[in-house]
């Protein structure tokens, strides 16, 4: 089996974009709902707005750039090409870290992330904070895609993330992410726990709580923790459609996707305005419009809609089984949307730092930052 790890630059072919440029113009818009509001999916209204944007004022090449001044690299594990940036502190004794994305996200969360870790002195830190970092695309994600055959459940990331850093040579390294991330990563520490030092995720390592919970063990919870729990039923009952769809019916869905960018984009936006806070905010006012676009253009412009949501959601039984405590140290940040309870969590992993945020939302690395950068630092200062 080859080891091989070859340079990667993205350069999308010109007549890519003339393509998109071409759809967004042709879109056959659907007829408002009544309200055109939120309730019903995201707005025709706003959604028009967006792609007109998409179609005339955001620059992929500008985008590209950015994305190519990290130096990025491809390998084959396991029978899959996997897309990853790798970014090495300027600080001798830097300590490795690998970031995992989630859906309906991509490597593009992480950028604003790889200049404070990696160079801490330049951005007003402790050069003693400093790390190398690695940030893989999920099988079946963007570069990383499509998947070549089924099973890429949490457990196969994990020993491909395990493989991949011993391929650079990381013998002892540290682990952070959310959403899938918050899944991977502590798997990553069950397979590795003697290379893996900590565990850092944001929104929470899992699992959930056993629905519908006694009034015994409500009544025993937090006012946070209740609110929690209310949110994760209401969860339940109005949001978990695009569960029920990506997990049985992946490849049907793709069709729409991966021929319609504004489908793509509406799928994908639907999220981040659920999962951005505060929720009564348009999404585009918490990111920046130009970031999720260029996040909507992994997904489009590599046509992996469907192994996507395949790797994220098809893989069910594998994400719900009882997972054995490795015992690594583990942290989470839990920031305003998000529903970790630490009490669930210390189930199945060692929780050493918990700390609750009443603000930012599902997407750290996009909404908060500092917040985020600042706490990963102060949990991996005595793990080094």
């Amino acid at each position: 089996m080859s080891e091989e790890i070859t340079a990667f630059r993205i350069d999308i072919p010109q007549e890519q974009l003339d393509d998109l440029r071409d759809r967004l113009a042709r879109t056959r818009w659907p007829i408002a709902l009544p309200g055109d509001d939120w309730d019903t999916g995201v707005p025709t209204a706003w959604l028009r707005e967006l792609v007109d944007y998409w179609g005339s004022g955001y620059d992929w090449r500008a985008a590209e750039a950015r994305l190519n001044e990290f130096p990025q690299f491809t390998t084959v594990i396991d029978g899959q090409r996997i897309h990853f940036m790798h970014v090495r502190s300027p600080e001798p004794d830097a300590f490795p870290l690998i970031l995992t994305h989630g859906w309906p996200g991509s490597v593009v969360e992480f950028l604003d992330l790889i200049g404070p870790l990696t160079d801490p002195r330049a951005h007003g830190g402790d050069p003693a904070d400093a790390f190398h970092v690695v940030i893989p695309s999920l099988p079946g994600f963007g570069f990383s895609g499509p998947t070549t055959d089924a099973g890429w459940d949490t457990d196969r990331i994990a020993r491909a993330w395990a493989e991949l850093m011993r391929r650079l040579g990381y013998q002892r390294y540290g682990a952070q992410g959310g959403d899938i991330g918050a899944a991977v990563s502590p798997q990553l520490g069950r397979v590795a726990p003697d290379r893996v030092a900590g565990v850092h995720v944001n929104g929470g390592p899992g699992p959930l709580p056993p629905l519908p919970l006694t009034d015994e063990e409500l009544a025993s919870l937090s006012d946070l923790e209740r609110d929690r729990i209310r949110r994760i039923e209401a969860f339940m009952q109005e949001e978990f459609g695009y569960i029920a769809i990506q997990s049985t019916r992946p490849q049907t869905l793709a069709y729409g996707l991966t021929d319609s960018p504004a489908g793509q984009l509406a799928w994908l936006m639907d999220k981040f305005r659920e999962w951005t806070h505060p929720r009564s905010v348009l999404p585009d006012k918490i990111v920046d419009r130009d970031v999720l676009l260029t996040n909507a253009m992994v997904y489009w412009l590599t046509g992996t809609a469907g192994a996507a949501a395949y790797v994220g959601y098809a893989q069910e039984s594998a994400w719900g089984a009882t997972k054995p405590n490795s015992g690594v140290p583990t942290a989470a940040i839990v920031f305003a949307h998000d529903v970790g309870i630490r009490r669930y969590a210390e189930q199945e992993n060692t929780i050493t730092r918990w700390v609750d945020v009443d603000q930012g939302g599902h997407f750290a690395a996009l909404e908060e930052p500092e917040t985020l950068t600042a706490d990963i630092r102060d949990f991996f200062r005595d793990l080094r």
